[in-house]
C-alpha cells in the first residue's frame, strides 16, 4: 500500500507563536434543551500525538468535536486551536485543520477525483496543485481505478476512504475524525488505520473520537474517557494499562454449562474472580497465574463441556471498565448493531 505523503508545499504553518500545545479546551459545555450533552470539559492535545476521545454512544463525542471544528457553539468554555482563539471566531484556525465526519459528507453525484478537486479547491488550491494532490491521494487510498465512478455508487469502505482523503486534501497540520472506522469491513478498518499511522508519522495531530476501545488502544498516544458528557480520566495509554498489569485473565468457553455454577467455582477457587454473565463464556480473573488445567477438569466435572480455553492480554476495555464502570459490551453490541446496517 502506498505511503500518505504530508509535504509543505500547500500545509499552512502554524503560527510564529504557537506552543507545544496543538488543541486546548477549557470548561466546554453544551446543552440541548434541558439535557447536557457536554459538560464542563477540559483537555489539552500536543503537536504531533494522536489523541482519542473514546466513550460509548451518547457520551458526547460528536458535540465536542463539532465544538471544536466550528460546527457547534459551546455553551461555556474556550477553545484554542494552534494558539489561536477559536470561542468567539469558530473558523479561525480552518486554514490549519482538516475534518473528517462521522457521515460521508461527499457530493454522490461527482467522481471521486471531482469530488477531491472540488475540496481542494475551496482550501484554495490551484487548478494544477490540485489534480496534482488528488491524484497523490487516489493512489495512496487504492482508488485510483474508482476515480472516475460516482461517490453514491463506492461500497462503504471506499465513501469512508474517499472522505478521509477529501479532508486531508490540504495538507492540514491538524486532523479531527469522529468514528473513522465505524462500519467497515475489517480490511477498510486495517487500510484507514494504517493510513493514520503514516500521517502521525508525517507529524500530523490527530484528534479522533471512537467506540471502539482495541481501536484506541492501537493508534493513541493518550486517551480520555467520556462518560456521560464529563472526562472522567485522561492519561497515556501506557500509564493507562498499568492499571490491569499483573492481572492474569482466562476465557473458557463451553458448550453446556450446569446451575449454580458460578457459586462452585467460586467455592473450589476463592482467589479467583469469575464472570458467568454470557452464556458459554466463563471470564476467569486473579492476581497471578491461573493453571488452566485444574479449572478445566473441575468444569468438566461439574458437567461442563470444555470447548477451549484461552489466556487473555488485560487491554484497554479492562480499564475502561474498571474506571467507568460501563460494560464494554454495551459498546460492542453499539458496533455490531452499526456494521449489520440497523
Amino acid at each position: 500500500m502506498n505511503r500518505v505523503r504530508r509535504g509543505s508545499a500547500s500545509a499552512a504553518p502554524y503560527p510564529k507563536n504557537m506552543t507545544a500545545t496543538a488543541i486546548s479546551a477549557e470548561g466546554l459545555a453544551k446543552h440541548f434543551g434541558e439535557v447536557a450533552a457536554v459538560e464542563s470539559v477540559t483537555f489539552s492535545v500536543l503537536r504531533g500525538e494522536v489523541f482519542g476521545l473514546l466513550g460509548p454512544n451518547g457520551a458526547g463525542k460528536t458535540t465536542t468535536i463539532n465544538m471544536l471544528t466550528g460546527l457547534a457553539r459551546p455553551d461555556a468554555g474556550t477553545i484554542r486551536i494552534a494558539g489561536l482563539d477559536c470561542t468567539a471566531r469558530p473558523r479561525a484556525a480552518q486554514h490549519l485543520i482538516g475534518v473528517v465526519p462521522d457521515d460521508n459528507n461527499l457530493y454522490p453525484e461527482l467522481t471521486g477525483f471531482d469530488n477531491l478537486r472540488f475540496c481542494a479547491a475551496l482550501y484554495g488550491m490551484r487548478k494544477a496543485e490540485r489534480q496534482g494532490r488528488a491524484r497523490e491521494l487516489l493512489d495512496a487510498f487504492g482508488l485510483a481505478e474508482a476515480a472516475g465512478g460516482k461517490f453514491g455508487g463506492y461500497s462503504r469502505g471506499m465513501k469512508r476512504k474517499l472522505t478521509l482523503a477529501a479532508g486531508i486534501i490540504h495538507q492540514p497540520e491538524i486532523l479531527f475524525l469522529d468514528e473513522p472506522t465505524t462500519g467497515l469491513d475489517v480490511a477498510s478498518a486495517r487500510q484507514i488505520r494504517q493510513l493514520l499511522a503514516d500521517l502521525h508519522r508525517a507529524g500530523t495531530t490527530i484528534f479522533l473520537t471512537t467506540h471502539y476501545l482495541e481501536e484506541a488502544e492501537r493508534l493513541c498516544d493518550r486517551i480520555a474517557f467520556l462518560v456521560a458528557g464529563r472526562i472522567v480520566r485522561t492519561d497515556t495509554v501506557e500509564n493507562l494499562l498499568q492499571l490491569v498489569r499483573g492481572r492474569y485473565v482466562v476465557q473458557v468457553t463451553c458448550t453446556r454449562t450446569p446451575p449454580s455454577l458460578a457459586e462452585k467455582l467460586t467455592a473450589a477457587f476463592p482467589d479467583f474472580g469469575f464472570d458467568t454473565a454470557k452464556p458459554g463464556l466463563i471470564r476467569v480473573e486473579a492476581t497471578g497465574p491461573v493453571h488452566v488445567g485444574p479449572l478445566v477438569r473441575f468444569l468438566e466435572e461439574a458437567g461442563a463441556e470444555v470447548v477451549e480455553a484461552v489466556r487473555l492480554r488485560p487491554s484497554l476495555e479492562d480499564v475502561f471498565v474498571q474506571i467507568t464502570g460501563i460494560e464494554a459490551e454495551a459498546m460492542r453490541k453499539e458496533k455490531e448493531r452499526v456494521r449489520s446496517g440497523e
